[in-house]
């Protein structure tokens, strides 16, 4: 039976399980400090930047954050002590938008089944009362998995420019609206979004408390929007694939089959002008 992707801190207080691994997940020095001050009980670090992508010298070339090799994540899991029948919670501080989704993209990626984001991130657990730590806990000692691909669908740039505007599809840009609207751009060197892309921001999969909405709700608001067009014509990108994975982790707790990922985002296309129709 499959597992909700979503699980609250109550439910997390009362899990007894021996595979279970918690992953506090970052991105920065500050985000490890904040870390080694303190976190979850026996709960491990991964860091968004190091860990979670393979950082390249011009982001035009697959974005801010493409993924990492197989065989990276593949030591990574081994270093986590997270095996194919692990349970794996994963938390960040920003309400899953940081890193927590990416994360648990990943894993299901790879094939790991039983993965479930906080619900309302860290400070919801210790606002619960879950035992914080400052010690680092040591992994268990496991072999490296053998990944041989990414197992949940993602698509290139070259696919966005294809289908992007096209009726029949559905490319959903999940960043801040000011930002879909070319009216700021914080990050990347250009304003604006891809032609024909709809803005859905990330932030509207969660309540005033930080926490995901419920899943009716959820389904309700995306089955509008996808209009039963299937999941391998639709595309979610952010702007470095990172909070794109927050509405894939919506998606999947509102009971909608996982769609495509566009992990080079608006951080690649941006840089690609040879692929933009316009910017506004």
């Amino acid at each position: 039976m499959k597992i909700s992707p979503i699980i609250s801190a109550e439910e997390l207080q009362d899990l007894n399980n021996e595979n279970l691994v918690i992953i506090d997940a970052g991105s920065g020095d500050a985000a490890f400090e904040n870390y080694q001050k303190e976190h979850l009980e026996n709960a491990l670090y991964v860091d968004l930047n190091k860990d979670l992508a393979d950082i390249p010298e011009n982001a035009k070339n697959g974005g801010r954050h493409p993924l990492p090799s197989l065989e990276k994540f593949a030591a990574l899991l081994q270093r986590l002590g997270i095996a194919e029948n692990s349970h794996v919670i994963v938390y960040d501080d920003k309400n899953a938008a940081n890193a927590a989704a990416r994360f648990w993209w990943m894993l299901r990626s790879a094939g790991i089944e039983n993965v479930q984001v906080l619900d309302g991130g860290f400070q919801s657990a210790k606002a619960k009362g879950l035992s914080l730590e400052l010690k680092i806990s040591d992994a268990k000692k496991l072999e490296k998995l053998s990944l041989k691909e990414w197992k949940l669908p993602l698509v290139d740039i070259n696919f966005i420019a294809e289908h992007a505007g096209n009726p029949d599809f559905v490319v959903i840009d999940v960043r801040e609206k000011d930002r879909y609207e070319g009216k700021s751009e914080p990050i990347d060197e250009i304003a604006g979004h891809v032609p024909g892309a709809i803005n859905i921001p990330f932030k509207e999969n969660l309540n005033e408390d930080g926490t995901f909405k419920d899943p009716k709700i959820l389904h309700q608001k995306y089955a509008e929007v996808l209009k039963n067009i299937p999941s391998e014509k639709i595309a979610i990108h952010c702007g470095s694939g990172v909070t794109a994975c927050h509405t894939l982790l919506a998606l999947d707790y509102a009971g909608f089959k996982i769609p495509n990922l566009y992990i080079g985002s608006w951080s690649e296309w941006s840089r690609n002008e040879k692929k933009i129709a316009t910017t506004h």
